[in-house]
């Protein structure tokens, strides 16, 4: 059985979010969840990818001077259960 990654989008306004910005997260404090790529990706590069997102930095596009819509890509089912995992593991700390 194959499960292929998922990709999405979301437009957002230059000054409030960068490639560099992304970059500095997924390497810093969204470490555990938030990947970065500068290759290029396709679905199955995602497969059993641990991050909730996994920023394509090559497919940034810019909509006008102000907005630019940036793609992530992510592994529906692989990643979801990390999160969960992440989860109990913050429950069982606060029993």
């Amino acid at each position: 059985m194959c499960y292929e990654g998922l990709c999405f989008s979301w437009k957002c306004h230059i000054s409030s979010l960068t490639k560099e910005s992304v970059k500095e997260a997924a390497q810093g404090p969204r470490e555990a969840v938030l990947g970065h790529r500068v290759e290029s990706v396709v679905s199955s590069d995602v497969f059993e990818d641990t991050h909730s997102s996994i920023f394509d930095a090559g497919a940034r596009i810019s909509l006008n001077d102000n907005f630019v819509k940036l793609i992530s890509w992510y592994d529906h089912k692989y990643g979801y259960s990390n999160r969960v995992a992440d989860l109990l593991l913050y429950m069982h700390t606060k029993e």
